[in-house]
């Protein structure tokens, strides 16, 4: 009988701790069966974005407040999935990190000047595009370079681990690829006349020159050399979210929430709103 009370009171203990653990998760929303977690983290004010800080007009840090076309995105992102963007939470990413920060759950959602491309696919989900760039050059005012073609042995620089480093890697070897971990470092490299050239999307280079501190020094080519799908990044697994953020793409473009978010932020460099077409939305695979 000893044996059967200890064995009693073991197994009373296990359930106890099975429910305390269950409570430490309690913080957690739940996430009704076939609902992409996002939903619940958005209407619980928990959702984080991981975004750029350091592209004008984009994504840029002003204090402890974020500002851009990507984060007015976010804001409509944070919306159609039932939540308040006012409670969303910005977290800074580079190119090198938007992958590991999804996958390890320190966001929930990139909207960062984000390509689509098959090996980001392989490793996370995209919604979008909701915006299609070009990769240019940014020279400076005065330079002789005037495409692709004049920057064999000059010093072009980029970020690691972005597409257009990678593009000039492959496709212009003879170029001397000068790599840092932010475009705004590439930019002051440019301005002190350690780089020849800066290379990224077009929209993100046109921001750079229209900073007031570098009014009439730089100039963007102006002949892109690539498209770039801007997607928006989410957990591999998570195809009811993918599908629920290009729902609410399609439908900022119907209330004007789009336009709206455009002519707030980029469209005051005088650069009218780009109609986004909704039919070339990815398929979400999962």
């Amino acid at each position: 009988m000893r044996i059967k009370r200890l064995a009693a009171i073991a197994a009373v203990a296990v359930l106890a701790f099975g429910a305390a653990a269950c409570g430490s998760d309690s913080d957690t929303p739940a996430t009704p069966s076939g609902e992409s977690p996002l939903v619940a983290k958005a209407k619980a004010g928990q959702l984080k974005f991981g975004v750029k800080a350091d592209q004008p007009g984009l994504g840029l840090q002003a204090g402890s407040a974020y500002e851009g076309f990507d984060i007015e995105i976010a804001k409509i992102i944070a919306k159609g999935l039932g939540g308040d963007a006012a409670k969303n939470t910005y977290v800074t990413t580079v190119s090198a990190n938007r992958e590991p920060f999804i996958q390890t759950g320190q966001v929930d959602i990139v909207v960062a000047t984000y390509t689509i491309n098959d090996d980001r696919k392989k490793k996370v989900n995209f919604a979008g595009p909701y915006y299609t760039a070009g990769q240019d050059l940014l020279v400076k005012a005065d330079s002789t370079i005037t495409g692709t073609d004049g920057i064999d042995g000059k010093k072009v620089c980029s970020v690691t681990g972005s597409t257009p480093a990678k593009r000039i890697k492959e496709q212009f070897p003879k170029a001397q690829l000068q790599e840092f971990d932010a475009y705004s470092k590439c930019v002051e490299a440019l301005n002190t006349g350690t780089v020849d050239a800066v290379t990224t999307d077009d929209i993100i280079l046109a921001g750079y020159a229209a900073q007031s501190q570098y009014a009439g020094k730089f100039k963007v080519v102006g002949k892109p050399f690539s498209s770039e799908p801007y997607g928006i990044g989410l957990k591999l697994e998570d195809k009811a979210g993918c599908n629920k953020i290009n729902e609410i793409l399609k439908a900022s473009v119907t209330d004007g929430s789009y336009k709206a978010a455009w002519d707030a932020t980029l469209g005051k460099s005088g650069t009218a709103a780009p109609t986004l077409d909704v039919s070339k939305l990815t398929n979400c695979p999962a």
